[in-house]
């Protein structure tokens, strides 16, 4: 299995509350995918940072292998939330991959 893990550090011309809705729609559109993209196993946006965090939204996802998430990456369900929710209003994006074995 592999873990996929993003922070999104939202465009600083957002004020507080619609860096918010930006955040809601973020976890809407890509919680959304469960169930609809093979090879996915959970996928999880938290927007509930602690004042010590340096991003705004936060990714976790698992899928079956790397596969899966490279056809993820693709797949025009996840190509069309990226594309309308995310990408438009994010400034840093940092991503994290790994082998989780034993999930």
């Amino acid at each position: 299995m592999v873990r996929h893990v993003i922070v999104w550090t939202l465009k600083d011309e957002y004020s507080d509350s619609e860096k918010e809705q930006i955040k809601a729609g973020i976890k809407e559109g890509l919680e959304g995918l469960k169930g609809k993209i093979p090879g996915l196993i959970e996928i999880k946006v938290n927007t509930s940072g602690l004042g010590s965090s340096s991003g705004d939204a936060m990714l976790d996802s698992l899928f079956e292998s790397a596969e899966a998430l490279k056809n993820y990456s693709s797949n025009p369900a996840h190509v069309e939330v990226a594309t309308t929710k995310v990408r438009p209003f994010v400034k840093v994006r940092s991503s994290f991959d790994y082998e989780a074995a034993g999930e």
